[in-house]
């Protein structure tokens, strides 16, 4: 039976820790999924995995086309989407349109959005009025990389209780979920002790209601990995090495 939002409130209930992991194209949705990954999520940070510097250049056009990809790869995992930069922040019409595009146009089952500012908790309402589930992701935001860069957050008093806040006002206006990105681990254990709704963390300790990391550095592809991931193999070197065998037998018309 496929993932769904209430599901993963149950499994918080339940002391069940939710296994989650990035994908972008429907051969590795299709393994992620087969391993038993509870949420799989098409990320922005698949704009890395496209060769672009940040999350920033890529496109709602993008996300989609990938997500249909990873849509026809999964059968049980809940599959979320990221929606990108400037395609919510202007209006609350616009994040509206451009969720529904996703949910309508890729089988998805919901958004995940970033920012808990004011305006954003009212968007995240009128989506959930609207029928469209949404995750809702505070604490470090790549998004705002030009304004935070990749820094952990909420490391003041302060800062520590905005983020506590913010989380508290995205449950409130309908979120089922709750991303903490790089934040101290004592403050992502106090947000999902204080909110019925899971977190998923990423950089935040162990005390979240699950965890997720991208794939490509799970798997070792990545040539860089931020401070919190955790390599689990190497197929970066496995695929260079097999292709070089490959490429020298070629040459030497040892194959086919």
């Amino acid at each position: 039976m496929p993932v769904t939002t209430q599901q993963l409130i149950q499994w918080k209930q339940q002391g069940r820790p939710i296994v989650a992991l990035t994908a972008w194209d429907y051969a590795i949705a299709q393994l992620l999924d087969a391993a038993g990954v509870d949420l799989i999520l098409v990320g922005d940070s698949m704009a890395v995995v496209l060769g672009y510097e940040t999350t920033l250049p890529i496109t709602l056009d993008e996300m989609i086309y990938h997500t249909k990809a990873v849509r026809r790869g999964i059968k049980r995992a809940f599959l979320l989407v990221d929606l990108p930069f400037l395609t919510y922040q202007e209006s609350i019409s616009q994040a509206i349109h451009s969720a529904g595009r996703i949910l309508k146009e890729t089988g998805a089952q919901g958004v995940k959005l970033e920012g808990g500012y004011p305006e954003m908790v009212e968007t995240v309402a009128r989506l959930v009025k609207a029928g469209i589930p949404v995750m809702g992701h505070v604490g470090l935001t790549p998004q705002a990389v030009h304004q935070l860069g990749l820094r952990q957050q909420g490391k003041t008093e302060e800062a520590s209780e905005r983020i506590l806040q913010e989380a508290i006002a995205l449950e409130q206006a309908g979120a089922f979920a709750m991303l903490l990105e790089h934040i101290p681990a004592s403050l992502a254990m106090q947000i999902t002790h204080k909110l019925k709704i899971p977190t998923i963390g990423i950089g935040a300790g162990v005390h979240c209601d699950g965890q997720v990391l991208v794939t490509s550095d799970v798997l070792g592809l990545s040539s860089k990995q931020p401070p919190f991931a955790k390599v689990y193999t190497n197929l970066r070197e496995t695929i260079t090495k097999a292709v070089q065998d490959y490429a020298v037998e070629v040459r030497d018309r040892k194959f086919p």
